[in-house]
C-alpha cells in the first residue's frame, strides 16, 4: 500500500474524480436527501467513501462512511483512521461506529474525528471490509451552494495512505425562508403611528426585512430573535396593500409574506383657541375680549371664563373661528380663558389665560415744589415736593426749566419727597411732575425760583523758562494762570526778590519778561498772581535755572612723529590751552579727513592717537569741539612725511612632470606681485640654465630647455628691483626617462579548477620593467584590481570561479616609463562545478500535549535533487527516513507519549552535490492532557410581565460547584423559546445582562445559555416566563426637558422647569437630585412644571424631573443635568440644613 503526506483540493462529485479513476455514484435518498459516493483504488488496498446527503440543509444530521477493503495480496490491519469534515460541522455525540458498532473516538479537532484501534482486513488473515461511520450536523457558518472538502487519512500494519480532500465534496444549500407579517391593529388614522411586524424562518439577526405599501417601499428594520418591526405613519386614507419582504442573504433564500389590506380613516383634527383683549381696564369700563379657533372649525361655540366663572353664555363662531363679547369688570387681575366645546372631526381646546388688570377710578392730584430762595453756584441745595391727597404709588421727576433734574424721586406714605442739587450761576425755574400711580392721576407743580450767585473760583499759576542761562544774556520767563482770570497781575521772583514790576495777563492768563542773571550760579524763579473777582490769588512751583559763566577762548596745538613708514603706527599728541573740564574731546584729521573717532582730553587738556599712514606727506591737524564755557579750537598743520615699506615676493617654477631624454621642455616662471623690473635666473640644482631671464609687466618669463634621463630639481632665483625683494622658488621636479621599450606579457597557472575553489594565475612581463601594473581579465571582465609587478617583472592573483565552464585569462601590462604596454595570449581554465552547501530546518508547534499528533516538518535549501531526511528526538530517531519532495520538504506525524520538553533535529543524507546538514533543534513543550472541565449552574432571572416596544433587562447569573461565581471569561446568550434574541454577552465575574424589546405579546420562556470557557462546562438555566402585552393605543408618548441654570448659590433658590410634550391633560412631575426626591410631585400648567429650589450642600447635583403620565399620555424622564453649588460664604443667615426649605410650585 502507497504512502501519500499532502491534502490536495479535489472536487467530490466531478469530472476531475471521473477522469483519475475513481467510481462516482449519486443518487436520492428518503426525503430528498441526496447521497455521494466515491471509490478508488491505491496498489491492493480499495476505498469506498459515501455521503449520506451531499447538498444538506442547516441543522441537517449527515452520516460520512468509509469502507476499507483489500483486493489481494496480504491482509492489513486498520490501527487508525482520521475523517475530515467541513470545519462548519460539528461531530455528534456517540455517532461513530465500525461495521454497525459504536466505537469511542481516540481524539477530534474544528475539521476532523480520529479513531484507533486494530481490525483486520482481507481475508487472508480473517479479515473482513471495515465499515467506519461518523454522523456531524450541519451548522449555520457554513458556506452555501459551495463545494466543501472531505476525506480521510489512515495508518494500518502495511503503512499510511493521506486522502484528507478525496472527497465526495458537500453543497449545503440555502435555508428556505418563511415572511409572515403580523396582523395590523385596526382603528389606523392617518398620521398616527402603526407598528408592523413580521416573523422570518431560515434568517438571522441582522438580517433586513423591507415593509411595502403595494409597490412603494416604506422603510426596512433588523431581525432580532427572528422578528423585524418598522414604524409606519400613513399620510392618506383609504385601502392600503401592505407586505413584508425577506431579501435573502448569501445563506437564505428571498421570501415575501402575503398582502393585508389595512383601512386607513382620516385623523381628528385637533385645535387651539386664543384669547385676545386689552391688557389693562377701569373698573366698570366696557372691556372687548376676542377669541380665535384654529383652524377655523366648521361649528361649535366658545364659552368665555373669569377662572372658573362663565362670562355670558356661549358664543357661536364666525366661519373665519372668531368670536367675541363686551364685558365690564370690578377691580382686581382677571384670567380669561375661552374653552372651545369642539364640532365634528374638530377636537375641543382651551386658551391659556389672557390677563387684564382691573384698576379703580381716576383721582385728581396737585403738585407743590419748596426750597431756598437763593444758592451759591456749586453748593447743595434741597428741594422738596408734596402731592396732595397722597397717593400709593408712582414718582416725582424734578425739572430746571425743561432739564430734569436726577431721575425719578419715590413718594413716602404722605406723598412726600427731595433731592439735594447744585446748580451753575443764574436764576433756576424749578417745577416737579407727578407721574401718576392706579387711579391717582399725574400733575405738575407751579415754577419755584432759585437765584444762584457765583462761587470763588481757585487758580493754579506755572513758570517756564530755559533750563540753563549764561551769566548777562537773556532770559525768557512765561507764566500761565489757570483758568484764565478776567484781570490781576502775576510779579515774578527770583527766590524773595522781585524780577522788575509786576506783569498783566492777557485774555488767555498769560505773561512774559526777560531777564538777565549777572552772576553764575542756581535761580529759582517764581510767579505770584495777584487774584481778580472770584478768582483766587495763588503762586507757581519753583523753575530752576543753571547759570553759567561766559566763554573761554583756547587754543589747540598737534605734536608727534614727523616720519613713518607705510605699515607702522604714527603717534600723534593734541593739547587744548587752556584745558577745559574733563569732559572735552579732539577729532584728529589727515586733510580734512577724519583719523578715527573723537578722543577725550585728559585733566591737563591732552589727547593721543596711534594710526598708520600711507606714503606720502600728511598734514596733521586736531580740532578741540568747545565744552562747557571753553570755546572750540583747531591746530595748525602737523606734518608727517610716510615713505612706502619693502614689498617681499613669491616665485614659482611651473613646467611637465615627466619629460624624454633629449626632447624639448618649456619651463616658466611667475613672481608675485608682479615687480616693476628684475630678472630671473633658472637652475637645475645649483648650474644655471641659460641666462637671468627678463620678466613681463605680469611678472611672468620662461625658457626652453633639454635634459638628460634622471629627476631634475628646477629652480628660479628673482634678484630683487626697488622695494620689490628677492626670492627663489620651490623645486620643481621633472622625471626625464630614456626612449620607450616594447614589453611582452605571459600569463601561467593550472589548466583545470573548482567552481569556488582558489585558483592562482600568474603573469611575467619581460623585459622585466621599472614600474607599471597588469589587470587580469576573465574574457571581457576584469578580475580584482591592477597588480603590481615585482622587481622581475612578475605578479599573481588568487581567484575564485563561480559557475562551471570554460575561463578565456589574459593579462594587459598598463606600461611604465619607456616600457610599453602588452597583452598576453588566453590561458584556458576549465572550471567543474563544486559541491552545494545545504541547510536544514525543522518546524512544528512549540507545545503539544502528551498522546496527541504532532505534525514536524522539515525544509533542506536549496532544494536538493534527492536524498533522505531522518528526524531524532535528541539523540534517537523518530520513525525512517523521510523521503523530500522537488521543494526540499517533508514531514512526519509523531505522538509523545510522556511530558517533558523534546529536542527535535532533522538530518539530512546528501545527494550529488548536495552536501549533507542537520537542523538546529526545535524545542517542543509536551504537557499532560488537560484535567476534566467543572460543571457549572446558570440561572436567569427576568421580569414577569412586558410591554412590546419597551426594553426591560434580563440578566444571567453563572455558578461552579462550590456556588461560588465562575471567575471572568466565556460568553452567555440568551434565548425566547429555542431562538437566539441578541447578542451573546461575555460573561464578567459569573454575571451578564442582556437589554431585550419583546414585539410579540403572549408568553414568553426565557433560558441563559453558558457557552463555557477553560476549566468550566456549560450549562443552560432553568426557563423564566415573561407575559408580554401590547401597549395601550391612545397612550402617547411623551418627552420631558429639562432647564435650570448651570450654577446656584449655596442656600439661594434658583428655578427648576420641566416641559412636557406634546401637553398633557394632566399628571405631576417628581424633580430628583440623584436618587432623592426634591419636595412633593409639581403638577403640570400648559404642559410645565416648576420647582423653586435651595441647595444647601456645595458640589455638583445630578438632577433629573419624571413625568408620571396622564390618560392618554405616558410617563417619561428628563436627561441628567448638573448643576454647580457653591460653598456657603461664611456667616451666612443661619438657612436651614438639607432640604429643610424646599418648596414646590406650579
Amino acid at each position: 500500500m502507497s504512502v501519500g503526506n499532502t491534502r490536495r483540493v479535489i472536487g467530490g462529485v466531478s469530472a476531475f474524480a471521473v477522469a483519475a479513476g475513481f467510481a462516482v455514484t449519486a443518487g436520492v435518498g428518503v426525503a430528498g436527501a441526496a447521497p455521494g459516493s466515491i471509490t478508488w483504488t491505491d496498489g491492493n488496498s480499495k476505498f469506498t467513501r459515501t455521503i449520506s446527503d451531499v447538498t444538506p440543509g442547516e441543522g441537517d444530521i449527515i452520516t460520512s462512511s468509509t469502507k476499507f477493503e483489500r483486493t489481494g495480496g496480504v491482509g492489513e490491519y486498520v490501527q487508525a483512521v482520521k475523517i475530515f469534515r467541513p470545519a462548519c460541522m460539528t461531530y455528534v455525540d456517540g455517532s461513530a461506529k465500525m461495521n454497525g458498532s459504536g466505537i469511542g473516538l481516540e481524539s477530534q479537532g474544528p475539521d476532523f474525528t480520529r479513531v484507533t484501534g486494530s481490525w483486520p482486513v482481507g481475508a487472508l488473515i480473517g479479515g473482513t471490509p471495515r465499515t467506519f461511520e461518523f454522523s456531524y450536523k450541519v451548522g449555520a457558518n457554513c458556506d452555501r451552494d459551495v463545494a466543501l472538502n472531505t476525506g480521510m487519512d489512515y495508518s494500518g500494519s502495511l503503512g499510511s495512505g493521506g486522502y484528507s480532500t478525496k472527497g465526495p465534496t458537500i453543497s449545503v444549500r440555502k435555508n428556505v425562508s418563511t415572511t409572515v407579517l403580523a396582523a395590523v391593529p385596526a382603528g389606523v388614522r392617518v398620521g398616527q403611528s402603526v407598528p408592523l411586524s413580521a416573523t422570518v424562518t431560515g434568517g438571522v439577526d441582522g438580517n433586513v426585512v423591507e415593509f411595502y405599501d403595494g409597490t412603494t417601499k416604506l422603510g426596512q428594520g433588523p431581525l432580532a430573535a427572528g422578528k423585524a418591526a418598522f414604524a409606519w405613519t400613513p399620510a392618506a386614507a383609504g385601502g392600503h396593500s401592505l407586505t413584508a419582504k425577506f431579501l435573502g442573504t448569501a445563506k437564505a433564500n428571498e421570501s415575501v409574506s402575503a398582502a393585508q389590506n389595512v383601512p386607513v380613516t382620516s385623523a381628528d383634527v385637533a385645535t387651539t383657541t386664543a384669547v385676545t383683549g386689552p391688557a389693562t381696564a377701569v373698573a366698570g369700563a366696557d372691556v372687548v375680549l376676542n377669541v380665535q379657533v384654529s383652524p377655523a372649525p366648521s361649528g361649535g361655540t366658545v364659552q368665555f371664563k373669569d377662572g372658573g366663572t362663565n362670562l355670558g353664555g356661549p358664543v357661536t363662531l364666525g366661519a373665519d373661528g372668531k368670536g367675541s363679547i363686551t364685558q365690564q369688570f370690578g377691580t382686581g387681575a382677571r384670567s380669561i380663558t375661552a374653552v372651545y366645546s369642539g364640532a365634528g372631526e374638530f377636537l375641543t381646546s382651551t386658551s391659556p389665560a389672557h390677563t387684564v388688570a382691573v384698576a379703580p377710578a381716576d383721582v385728581a392730584t396737585t403738585t407743590v415744589v419748596t426750597g431756598p430762595a437763593s444758592a451759591v453756584a456749586g453748593a447743595d441745595v434741597t428741594l422738596n415736593v408734596q402731592v396732595s391727597p397722597a397717593p400709593s404709588g408712582g414718582t416725582v421727576q424734578f425739572k430746571d426749566g425743561g432739564t430734569n433734574l436726577g431721575g425719578p424721586v419715590n413718594l413716602d406714605s404722605e406723598g412726600k419727597g427731595s433731592i439735594t442739587q447744585q446748580f451753575a450761576k443764574g436764576d433756576r425755574q424749578i417745577t416737579a411732575v407727578y407721574s401718576g400711580a392706579g387711579e391717582f392721576q399725574g400733575s405738575t407743580s407751579a415754577a419755584h425760583t432759585v437765584a444762584v450767585s457765583p462761587a470763588d473760583v481757585t487758580t493754579t499759576t506755572s513758570v517756564t523758562g530755559p533750563a540753563s542761562a549764561v551769566a548777562g544774556a537773556d532770559v525768557v520767563l512765561s507764566v500761565q494762570v489757570s483758568p484764565a482770570p478776567a484781570g490781576g497781575t502775576v510779579q515774578f521772583k527770583d527766590g524773595a526778590t522781585d524780577l522788575g514790576g509786576p506783569v498783566n495777563l492777557d485774555n488767555e492768563g498769560k505773561g512774559s519778561i526777560t531777564q538777565q542773571f549777572a552772576s553764575a550760579g542756581a535761580r529759582s524763579i517764581t510767579a505770584v498772581y495777584s487774584g481778580a473777582g472770584e478768582f483766587q490769588p495763588s503762586t507757581s512751583g519753583a523753575h530752576n535755572i543753571a547759570v553759567t559763566p561766559a566763554n573761554v577762548a583756547t587754543e589747540t596745538t598737534v605734536t608727534g612723529d614727523t616720519t613713518g613708514v607705510v605699515g607702522t603706527d604714527v603717534a600723534l599728541t593734541a593739547h587744548v590751552s587752556p584745558a577745559p573740564a574733563v569732559g572735552g574731546k579732539v577729532q584728529f584729521k589727515n586733510g580734512t579727513t577724519d583719523l578715527g573717532g573723537p578722543v577725550d582730553l585728559d585733566a591737563q587738556g591732552n589727547a593721543s592717537i596711534a594710526v598708520p599712514l600711507a606714503a606720502g606727506n600728511h598734514a596733521i591737524t586736531a580740532v578741540f569741539t568747545g565744552f562747557n564755557e571753553h570755546q572750540g579750537s583747531t591746530s595748525a598743520a602737523h606734518n608727517v612725511s610716510v615713505t612706502p615699506a619693502n614689498v617681499d615676493t613669491t616665485t614659482v617654477v611651473s613646467g611637465p612632470a615627466t619629460a624624454i631624454a633629449g626632447a624639448d621642455v618649456t619651463l616658466s616662471v611667475q613672481v608675485s606681485p608682479a615687480p616693476s623690473g628684475g630678472t630671473v635666473q633658472f637652475k637645475d640644482g645649483g648650474t644655471n640654465l641659460g641666462g637671468p631671464v627678463t620678466l613681463d609687466s605680469e611678472g611672468k618669463g620662461s625658457i626652453t630647455q633639454q635634459f638628460a634621463k634622471g629627476d631634475r630639481q628646477i629652480t628660479a632665483v628673482y634678484s630683487g628691483a626697488g622695494e620689490f625683494q628677492g626670492s627663489t622658488s620651490a623645486a620643481h621636479t621633472v622625471g626625464v626617462s630614456p626612449a620607450d621599450v616594447a614589453t611582452t606579457t605571459v600569463v601561467t597557472g593550472p589548466a583545470s579548477a573548482v567552481a569556488g575553489a582558489d585558483v592562482t594565475l600568474n603573469v611575467q612581463v619581460s623585459p622585466a620593467p621599472a614600474g607599471g601594473t597588469v589587470q587580469f581579465k576573465d574574457g571581457g571582465t576584469n578580475l580584482g584590481g591592477p597588480v603590481t609587478l615585482d622587481s622581475e617583472g612578475k605578479g599573481s592573483i588568487t581567484q575564485q570561479f563561480a559557475a562551471a565552464g570554460a575561463r578565456q585569462i589574459t593579462a594587459v601590462y598598463s606600461g611604465a616609463g619607456e616600457f610599453q604596454g602588452s597583452t598576453s595570449a588566453a590561458h584556458t581554465v576549465a572550471v567543474s562545478p563544486a559541491d552545494v552547501t545545504t541547510t536544514t530546518s525543522v518546524t512544528g508547534p512549540a507545545t503539544a500535549v502528551a498522546g496527541a499528533d504532532v505534525v514536524l516538518s522539515v525544509q533542506v535549501s536549496p532544494a536538493p535533487a534527492g536524498g533522505t531526511v531522518q528526524f531524532k528526538d535528541g539523540g534517537t530517531n523518530i520513525g525512517g527516513v523521510v523521503n523530500l519532495d522537488s521543494e526540499g520538504r517533508g514531514s512526519i506525524t509523531q505522538q509523545f507519549a510522556a511530558a517533558g520538553a523534546r529536542s527535535i533535529t532533522a538530518v539530512y543524507s546528501g545527494a550529488g552535490e548536495f552536501q549533507g546538514s542537520t537542523s538546529a533543534a526545535h524545542t517542543v513543550t509536551v504537557s499532560a492532557p488537560v484535567p476534566t472541565d467543572v460543571a457549572t449552574t446558570t440561572t436567569a432571572t427576568a421580569p414577569a410581565t412586558a410591554t412590546t416596544g419597551v426594553a426591560v433587562d434580563l440578566w444571567a447569573k453563572v455558578k461552579g460547584p462550590n456556588g461560588d461565581p465562575i471567575p471572568s471569561g466565556g460568553t452567555i446568550f440568551f434565548k425566547d423559546g429555542g431562538a437566539l434574541i441578541g447578542k451573546t454577552v461575555n460573561a464578567v465575574n459569573g454575571e451578564a445582562k442582556l437589554s431585550h424589546t419583546f414585539t410579540t405579546v403572549g408568553a414568553h420562556t426565557i433560558t441563559a445559555e453558558f457557552g463555557g470557557t477553560t476549566g468550566f462546562l456549560t450549562s443552560v438555566s432553568q426557563p423564566s416566563t415573561v407575559e408580554v402585552s401590547a401597549p395601550v393605543i391612545t397612550d402617547v408618548a411623551t418627552t420631558t426637558a429639562l432647564a435650570m441654570p448651570a450654577t446656584a448659590k449655596n442656600g439661594a433658590a434658583v428655578n427648576l422647569v420641566a416641559t412636557v410634550s406634546p401637553t398633557p391633560a394632566g399628571g405631576t412631575v417628581q424633580f430628583m437630585d440623584g436618587a432623592t426626591p426634591l419636595g412633593a410631585p409639581v403638577g403640570l400648567l400648559a404642559g410645565k412644571a416648576t420647582r423653586s429650589q435651595a441647595f444647601t450642600t456645595a458640589g455638583e447635583h445630578q438632577i433629573t424631573a419624571i413625568y408620571s403620565g396622564a390618560p392618554g399620555h405616558l410617563t417619561s424622564t428628563t436627561e441628567v443635568g448638573i448643576i454647580t453649588v457653591d460653598e456657603p460664604v461664611e456667616g451666612g443667615n443661619g438657612a436651614g440644613g438639607s432640604l429643610g426649605n424646599l418648596f414646590g410650585s406650579s
